[in-house]
């Protein structure tokens, strides 16, 4: 039985949510889902139950997924040693097909199946279905040596996103769970940065929010304080001085790319926190960095 101090919490808690369950009501919201929340049993159990019921309360969410940890733990089963750089994966012709094989496969599916479980109607997709991630070769440049650019295997570059299937899927009232594999011209796939796709997603839907989950609580300055409430501007500075750096750029540039494309906020959370997903779209506070617009 409750107590009175804990119902009036809750009940204080219901009201904080019902002002943002109606501002966002029939909004598209994008999650980029990774990190501890994608292997915590009990972080994707909430992950799962955050994603129905704000699809429930009238939302549209679609999920990217990543799978790091779980391509380097079959990696190191096969002996194949991972390779990252600037924050890329290098992903020669066996590790693409690893990389199909658990996000496409291992991974999408286990998503669906605990949406469903929690009463969505979660559908699985890669780029490959219906062709809607058009993707190319991505080259990037060498830090050392600007003039060099470095091959990084089947890593790819998106061309462009057809939004009909994931605007099909959301007029049945469906959950798109997307794994981030492109399509190439001939047929080929690529392995790309699911921060890079969410954050495309985002802007071809004119997402109303991104969402980035992390294993970070956000945005952090030197001294480890998190920074919240930044501009384009702001962000451009930390990456300047040295503040955000390796594994953190795809993910700030796909937010910047986002945030001046006419999403209208891009949240970096902390996915270690049980529904910080739910906290970050239903009350004032959030728990994590919010990058504006402008």
């Amino acid at each position: 039985m409750l107590t009175e101090t804990t119902a009036i919490q809750k009940a204080q808690t219901l009201a904080e949510a019902l002002p943002y369950i109606k501002r966002f009501f029939d909004k598209t919201i994008v999650i980029k889902y990774g990190g501890n929340a994608m292997i915590d049993p009990h972080l994707k159990d909430c992950f799962a139950r955050d994603v129905v019921l704000l699809k429930l309360v009238g939302m549209n969410p679609v999920v990217v997924h990543g799978g790091g940890p779980q391509i380097n733990d079959l990696l190191d089963r096969l002996g194949k040693k991972g390779e990252f750089i600037q924050g890329m994966r290098v992903t020669d012709e066996e590790t693409m097909d690893i990389v199909e094989m658990v996000l496409g496969g291992q991974v999408n599916k286990e998503i669906v199946n605990l949406i469903n479980r929690h009463g969505g109607k979660a559908v699985g997709l890669t780029g490959q279905d219906g062709n809607f991630i058009h993707a190319k070769k991505l080259l990037i440049q060498s830090l050392t040596n600007p003039d060099e650019m470095i091959d990084i295997g089947q890593v790819g570059d998106i061309v462009g996103i057809d939004p009909s299937l994931l605007n099909f899927l959301d007029g049945g009232d469906f959950i798109p769970v997307i794994a981030p594999i492109g399509v190439g011209i001939e047929g080929e796939t690529y392995n790309i940065n699911a921060d890079v796709v969410a954050g495309k997603i985002a802007e071809i839907l004119g997402a109303e929010k991104l969402i980035l989950l992390t294993n970070t609580p956000g945005v952090l300055d030197k001294s480890g304080t998190l920074l919240t409430g930044l501009t384009p501007k702001q962000i451009d500075d930390l990456v300047a001085d040295g503040t955000l750096s390796g594994g953190m750029l795809p993910k700030i540039s796909s937010a910047l790319d986002a945030a001046r494309s006419g999403v209208k906020s891009v949240h970096i959370i902390d996915g270690r926190v049980e529904h910080a997903l739910l906290l970050e779209v239903l009350t004032d506070e959030g728990v994590g960095t919010l990058i504006k617009a402008k």
